[in-house]
């Protein structure tokens, strides 16, 4: 069972069908367990999925399943040639850091970073399945046109969009009313286009603490960007009301705040739409993580309660596939819609025919869905780790974790420290002060847990609440 490239020829796994507890969970965890302790060593093969629900006598999904849990989080990839295999991105010896206790900093040069829990960044190991490949071939495999895709997206990617969000979200929208562009940025920039009267400088609301990206993004596009004070649960409603004068939009993340993790009521929902209906003011939701709750169902958008031509609803590919694609929509109605598109026939369409095909023959195929839900469980067991790791400390409250890929760590102590001490052995993670537009920054860690594998990120997690401990000693 030793050494590279050999297949697992023994793998005793007992199976207890008196507990109630699911088979596929006791599967995961046997092999997991198995891998942890060298009875199943890198790079060695494990049987076919039918081969072993044979010898352990359960269906062959059963072991699908539990194949591509552990291939979401890490311990096992897939093999082209050898089928599915151990493997463990760290060495046995590398990536824990200073012995538990201490809080020395590393010495001599700065260590390679062996995780990154910047916030932001979603899993990938188990896109490239064969759903994937198919839709890109089936798209490179039409014929060549001699045309640009059309400006606000193709026809057939369009069409999908709408429909996966009537399944997903509840939005009742029609392919006419989808915009497609090249990720959040572009669309928000496209919006800061549109929405600019004739006059003067696009003015628009924004959370604080919230999205800095955006904030960078509309100001380089000339908008006057009004940060508002915001809770978990949003923007205060009294100081948005309050704002003279009244902003042409408001930029919100009503399903999952950016980056304290509430969520917006209904009863706030409405409040706001039916004041921006009386301001003629747009309110543009950003809907970047809402596929990935956890522990409530989300709310539907905002944009279905009936609010039509009040709300855009931006949403892209970056959290559920890969921010790598670079491609994402909007949807908008009324006279916010018919300017969008406007402004996206005079700059063209910014994704290319080729990517529209391929991820409308995605969609279509269900495989969207069926890898949303797996990369779903994937993230959860995630979350599971950073409560065990850091939920039990004194003096810390966590936060963000009803939903997303990213939690917020808040502790009495100086933050910039214990960031400083983890970068320099090498793990990455975001200060909740940089999220601050014009308020008093809060003091705490934004960690993102949805990259990285389930070895490294608990490693990581552990030696954080090492330096977060030591702090508070200190």
């Amino acid at each position: 069972m030793k050494g590279g490239g050999n297949m697992v020829t023994e793998l005793p796994i007992l199976l207890d069908r008196s507990t109630g507890e699911p088979l596929t969970a006791q599967l995961s965890r046997a092999l997991r367990a198995a891998i942890l302790d060298g009875r199943i060593a890198r790079d060695e093969a494990l049987p076919g999925s039918r081969a072993l629900a044979r010898t352990l006598g359960v269906s062959r999904g059963t072991v699908v399943t539990a194949y591509e849990q552990l291939l979401g989080e890490g311990y096992l990839s897939a093999h082209p040639r050898r089928g599915t295999v151990a493997a463990l991105e760290l060495p046995a010896d590398a990536g824990a850091g200073p012995a538990a206790g201490t809080d020395r900093p590393a010495s001599g040069p700065v260590p390679e970073i062996w995780a990154d829990l910047a916030p932001g960044h979603p899993s990938t190991r188990g896109l490239a399945d064969p759903a994937w490949k198919a839709a890109w071939r089936e798209a490179a495999a039409q014929a060549g046109n001699a045309w640009m895709p059309p400006a606000a997206g193709t026809p057939e990617l369009r069409a999908a969009i709408a429909g996966h969000l009537r399944r997903a979200r509840g939005l009742d929208c029609g392919p006419d009313d989808v915009v497609v562009t090249a990720g959040t940025s572009d669309a928000l920039l496209l919006l800061a286009l549109a929405l600019k009267p004739a006059d003067r400088p696009l003015r628009i609301a924004v959370e604080d603490p919230g999205y800095a990206a955006a904030r960078r993004v509309l100001r380089t596009a000339g908008a006057h960007v009004q940060p508002v004070p915001a809770t978990a649960d949003g923007m205060d409603p009294d100081l948005l009301r309050a704002l003279d004068p009244v902003p042409d939009a408001v930029l919100a993340t009503p399903s999952h705040q950016y980056p304290l993790g509430g969520r917006m009521g209904v009863q706030a929902r409405v409040d706001m739409l039916a004041w921006a209906a009386g301001h003629g003011t747009v309110v543009i939701e950003d809907d970047y993580d809402s596929e990935f709750r956890h522990a409530r169902q989300p709310l539907p958008a905002m944009a279905s309660l009936g609010a039509a031509g009040t709300t855009v609803l931006v949403g892209s590919f970056s959290k559920t596939l890969t921010p790598w694609l670079r491609c994402g929509y909007l949807v908008a109605t009324g006279p916010a819609g018919e300017a969008v598109r406007r402004t996206r026939t005079a700059l063209d369409s910014p994704v290319s025919g080729v990517q529209q095909q391929a991820l409308a023959h995605y969609i279509d195929s269900g495989a969207l869905a069926r890898h949303t839900a797996r990369t779903r469980r994937e993230y959860a067991h995630r979350r599971s780790l950073v409560l065990a790791k850091l939920g039990k400390l004194p003096g810390v409250a966590l936060g963000a974790l009803d939903g997303g890929l990213h939690a917020t760590v808040r502790f009495d102590q100086p933050a910039a420290p214990v960031i400083e001490a983890a970068a320099r052995e090498g793990i990455l993670v975001a200060a909740l002060a940089d999220y601050a537009a014009a308020g008093e920054p809060a003091n705490g860690l934004v960690i993102g847990y949805g990259a990285p594998t389930d070895l490294a990120l608990s490693r990581a997690l552990g030696r954080i609440a090492e330096l977060i401990a030591g702090a508070g000693e200190g």
